[in-house]
Protein backbone atom coordinates (compact mmCIF):
# COMPACT_ATOMS: atom_id res chain seq x y z
CA UNK A 1 0.00 0.00 0.00
CA UNK A 2 2.56 2.05 0.91
CA UNK A 3 4.23 1.95 -2.67
CA UNK A 4 1.11 2.26 -4.45
CA UNK A 5 0.62 5.81 -2.27
CA UNK A 6 4.54 6.80 -3.16
CA UNK A 7 3.66 6.32 -6.92
CA UNK A 8 0.84 7.99 -6.75
CA UNK A 9 2.69 11.22 -4.72
CA UNK A 10 5.22 10.88 -7.40
CA UNK A 11 2.49 11.32 -10.36
CA UNK A 12 0.87 14.07 -8.93
CA UNK A 13 4.61 15.92 -8.46
CA UNK A 14 5.33 15.08 -11.69
CA UNK A 15 2.03 16.14 -13.14
CA UNK A 16 1.90 19.54 -11.27
CA UNK A 17 3.96 21.82 -13.46
CA UNK A 18 1.64 20.83 -16.96
CA UNK A 19 -1.49 22.93 -15.29
CA UNK A 20 0.29 26.20 -16.79
CA UNK A 21 1.14 24.37 -20.16
CA UNK A 22 -1.35 24.30 -23.10
CA UNK A 23 -2.64 21.24 -24.83
CA UNK A 24 -0.07 19.50 -26.85
CA UNK A 25 0.01 20.39 -30.95
CA UNK A 26 3.09 18.43 -31.04
CA UNK A 27 2.83 16.23 -34.69
CA UNK A 28 4.99 13.55 -32.70
CA UNK A 29 3.32 10.05 -33.12
CA UNK A 30 4.10 9.06 -29.13
CA UNK A 31 1.66 11.67 -28.28
CA UNK A 32 -0.82 11.27 -30.76
CA UNK A 33 -1.17 7.23 -29.65
CA UNK A 34 -1.02 8.45 -25.87
CA UNK A 35 -3.89 10.85 -27.08
CA UNK A 36 -5.71 7.27 -28.47
CA UNK A 37 -5.76 6.13 -24.82
CA UNK A 38 -6.95 8.94 -23.15
CA UNK A 39 -9.62 9.50 -25.99
CA UNK A 40 -10.64 6.10 -25.02
CA UNK A 41 -11.08 6.99 -21.27
CA UNK A 42 -12.85 9.78 -22.07
CA UNK A 43 -15.33 7.75 -24.57
CA UNK A 44 -16.05 5.47 -21.66
CA UNK A 45 -17.32 8.34 -19.64
CA UNK A 46 -19.32 9.79 -22.57
CA UNK A 47 -21.01 6.42 -23.35
CA UNK A 48 -20.85 4.56 -20.28
CA UNK A 49 -19.31 1.96 -22.14
CA UNK A 50 -16.32 -0.10 -20.09
CA UNK A 51 -15.02 -1.32 -23.59
CA UNK A 52 -13.57 2.18 -23.80
CA UNK A 53 -12.19 2.55 -20.49
CA UNK A 54 -10.96 -1.26 -21.10
CA UNK A 55 -8.57 0.04 -24.17
CA UNK A 56 -7.66 2.70 -22.29
CA UNK A 57 -6.55 1.17 -18.84
CA UNK A 58 -3.47 -1.59 -18.20
CA UNK A 59 -4.79 -4.53 -16.51
CA UNK A 60 -3.01 -3.49 -13.04
CA UNK A 61 -3.90 0.12 -12.95
CA UNK A 62 -5.33 0.98 -9.89
CA UNK A 63 -7.15 4.83 -8.32
CA UNK A 64 -6.37 6.67 -5.98
CA UNK A 65 -8.64 9.51 -4.60
CA UNK A 66 -9.28 11.25 -1.14
CA UNK A 67 -12.57 10.60 0.51
CA UNK A 68 -13.12 12.49 3.77
CA UNK A 69 -9.42 12.96 5.10
CA UNK A 70 -8.45 9.64 3.85
CA UNK A 71 -6.82 7.91 0.82
CA UNK A 72 -8.64 5.64 -0.87
CA UNK A 73 -7.68 3.19 -3.76
CA UNK A 74 -9.90 1.26 -6.39
CA UNK A 75 -8.57 -0.93 -8.95
CA UNK A 76 -9.10 -0.54 -12.18
CA UNK A 77 -10.99 -3.58 -12.96
CA UNK A 78 -13.53 -2.39 -10.24
CA UNK A 79 -13.74 0.90 -11.78
CA UNK A 80 -14.15 -0.57 -15.31
CA UNK A 81 -16.89 -2.82 -14.15
CA UNK A 82 -18.41 -0.26 -12.87
CA UNK A 83 -19.33 0.96 -15.54
CA UNK A 84 -23.08 1.86 -16.85
CA UNK A 85 -23.49 0.78 -20.16
CA UNK A 86 -25.41 4.07 -21.02
CA UNK A 87 -24.53 7.83 -21.33
CA UNK A 88 -25.15 9.94 -18.17
CA UNK A 89 -28.64 11.34 -18.18
CA UNK A 90 -26.92 14.70 -18.30
CA UNK A 91 -24.41 13.63 -20.92
CA UNK A 92 -25.47 16.54 -23.33
CA UNK A 93 -24.14 19.00 -19.74
CA UNK A 94 -20.87 17.64 -19.84
CA UNK A 95 -17.48 18.65 -21.33
CA UNK A 96 -14.18 16.71 -21.48
CA UNK A 97 -11.00 17.88 -22.51
CA UNK A 98 -6.92 17.18 -22.21
CA UNK A 99 -5.25 19.54 -20.71
CA UNK A 100 -1.63 18.78 -21.37
CA UNK A 101 0.30 15.90 -22.01
CA UNK A 102 4.44 15.21 -20.61
CA UNK A 103 6.23 12.07 -22.02
CA UNK A 104 9.82 11.23 -21.54
CA UNK A 105 10.45 7.64 -23.27
CA UNK A 106 8.12 5.24 -22.55
CA UNK A 107 6.34 7.12 -19.51
CA UNK A 108 4.31 9.55 -19.74
CA UNK A 109 1.62 12.08 -17.59
CA UNK A 110 -1.71 13.78 -18.59
CA UNK A 111 -3.92 16.58 -16.78
CA UNK A 112 -7.92 15.21 -18.05
CA UNK A 113 -10.62 17.89 -16.82
CA UNK A 114 -14.49 16.86 -16.67
CA UNK A 115 -16.66 19.71 -16.54
CA UNK A 116 -20.17 18.44 -15.34
CA UNK A 117 -23.08 20.10 -14.35
CA UNK A 118 -22.62 19.54 -10.32
CA UNK A 119 -18.61 19.43 -10.24
CA UNK A 120 -15.41 19.67 -11.96
CA UNK A 121 -12.98 16.45 -12.19
CA UNK A 122 -9.51 16.63 -12.48
CA UNK A 123 -7.67 13.49 -13.44
CA UNK A 124 -3.82 12.97 -13.23
CA UNK A 125 -2.79 9.85 -15.20
CA UNK A 126 0.17 8.18 -15.19
CA UNK A 127 0.69 6.07 -18.40
CA UNK A 128 3.19 3.75 -19.73
CA UNK A 129 3.60 2.50 -23.34
CA UNK A 130 4.39 -1.38 -22.96
CA UNK A 131 3.45 -4.52 -25.72
CA UNK A 132 3.21 -1.26 -28.51
CA UNK A 133 0.78 0.34 -26.65
CA UNK A 134 -0.09 3.49 -24.06
CA UNK A 135 -1.93 2.54 -21.47
CA UNK A 136 -3.20 4.18 -17.83
CA UNK A 137 -1.23 2.82 -15.50
CA UNK A 138 -2.66 4.83 -12.08
CA UNK A 139 -5.52 7.48 -12.31
CA UNK A 140 -5.45 10.22 -9.22
CA UNK A 141 -8.38 12.55 -9.12
CA UNK A 142 -10.49 15.32 -7.23
CA UNK A 143 -13.09 16.72 -7.34
CA UNK A 144 -14.56 20.76 -7.00
CA UNK A 145 -18.01 21.01 -6.72
CA UNK A 146 -19.87 23.63 -7.77
CA UNK A 147 -21.83 26.85 -6.25
CA UNK A 148 -25.92 26.10 -6.63
CA UNK A 149 -27.55 28.88 -8.18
Amino acid sequence: MIRRLALSLAVVAAAAPLAAQAPSSSKDPEDAAIRVALEHYLAGHATGDGAHHRAAFHKVANLYFVRGDTVATRTGADYIAGAPGKPAPDEAQRRRRILAIDRTGDAAVAKIELDYPDAVLTDYMALLKTGGEWKIVNKIFTRAPKAKP
